[in-house]
C-alpha cells in the first residue's frame, strides 16, 4: 500500500439529487463566451470558436452554503451555468456520440473576480487568479441524464436577493452540449468525474457580502448561495 508524507486530502464531490451517494469530482473545465449576448456584453465576437479554462476540483461548493467574499477583489461577479458531468471516458469523441459520455447535469455558478480578469486580459496573462480561486464553483445537485434527458432548451436564470439579473434559454447556446464535450475531448481525455461548465448568458454582474444568489435551469434544478463577509 502506498504511503504518503501528509494525510490525503478529502475527495471533492457534489450532491446527487435523491441519493445519499455523492459524485466525486476529478477536474472542472469551463467554456468561455458560449452565449452570443454575453459575448457581446463583454465586447467579443460570438462567432469565435469556444475556448476553455479550468478551476480546481476543490472549488466546488454545495447549494445552500454561505461563502466568504474572496480576497483580492472589489468586483465579484456571478455567472449562472448548466453543468455537464462526465461519466464515461473518451478522447476525440465524435459529436454524434458525445452525449453518451454525460452522466448528468446540474446548475452551477462560475464566480469571477472580474477586476482581476480585466487586468489579466489587458496584460495578456492567464485568467487563473480571476477564475480558479477558493469556493469559486458552486454546484447544485446533479440529476442523472437517465432522468433529465439531455437538455437543449429551457430557461436558465439567476437572481440576486430576488431580483432577476440573468434570464435566457439553453437554446441560445452557441455551441450545444454535444459540441462542447466533443471539442473539449480533442484537447484532453475526458474522465469520469470531470465537470464541464457550459457557459453563461448575458446579465452578469457584481454580488456583495450579505446578498443571496438563487438560480435554476428548467428540468435540472436550482441553486442558492449567500455571499458572506470576507474571511478574517
Amino acid at each position: 500500500m502506498t504511503e504518503f508524507v501528509l494525510p490525503l486530502a478529502a475527495t471533492p464531490s457534489v450532491a446527487v439529487a435523491g441519493l445519499q451517494e455523492r459524485f466525486a469530482v476529478r477536474r472542472i473545465f469551463c467554456v468561455g463566451r458560449n452565449y452570443a449576448a454575453h459575448a457581446r456584453e463583454l465586447g467579443n465576437d460570438e462567432r469565435d470558436p469556444p475556448f476553455f479554462f479550468t478551476k480546481p476540483a476543490d472549488a466546488v461548493v454545495d447549494s445552500g452554503a454561505t461563502i466568504p467574499y474572496p480576497p483580492l477583489t472589489a468586483n465579484l461577479h456571478h455567472e449562472i451555468e448548466l453543468i455537464a458531468a462526465i461519466g464515461k471516458a473518451g478522447l476525440r469523441i465524435p459529436r454524434a456520440n458525445a452525449l453518451d459520455h454525460v452522466w448528468g447535469y446540474a446548475v452551477g455558478i462560475d464566480l469571477t473576480r472580474r477586476d482581476l480578469q480585466d487586468e489579466a486580459k489587458k496584460a495578456a496573462r492567464p485568467w487563473d487568479w480571476s477564475k480558479a480561486f477558493d469556493r469559486s464553483a458552486p454546484c447544485g445537485p446533479l440529476v442523472p441524464a437517465l432522468k433529465s434527458g439531455h437538455p437543449s432548451k429551457g430557461r436558465i436564470w439567476l437572481a440576486v436577493d430576488g431580483k432577476v439579473r440573468q434570464d435566457a434559454d439553453l437554446a441560445e447556446l452557441i455551441w450545444p452540449i454535444a459540441d462542447i464535450v466533443s471539442i473539449c475531448s480533442e484537447a484532453v481525455e475526458l474522465e469520469p468525474g470531470d465537470l464541464i461548465f457550459t457557459g453563461t448568458p448575458a446579465g452578469v454582474g457584481a454580488v456583495r457580502p450579505g446578498e443571496t444568489m438563487t438560480g435554476g435551469v428548467d428540468g435540472i434544478g436550482a441553486i442558492e448561495i449567500t455571499i458572506g463577509q470576507p474571511a478574517a
